[in-house]
């Protein structure tokens, strides 16, 4: 199965509790940390929910 890299670009301060429970699924805690995931339709729509604080990272 593919895999992506998902980037968080910008800090958790500041967002609301939903958005923070979506970082915590992604495995994102930290400004500017790296995961590679699987690249699953649960997945994206997860980065979909957020996407003004993660990238996708090629």
């Amino acid at each position: 199965m593919a895999e992506i890299k998902i980037k968080l670009l910008r800090s958790r301060i500041g967002t609301t509790p939903t958005q923070r429970r979506l970082l915590d699924s992604l495995g994102l805690k930290r400004r500017e940390m790296v995961k590679i995931l699987k690249d699953t339709p649960a997945i994206r729509g997860i980065i979909a929910k957020v996407p003004h604080m993660v990238a996708i990272v090629e």
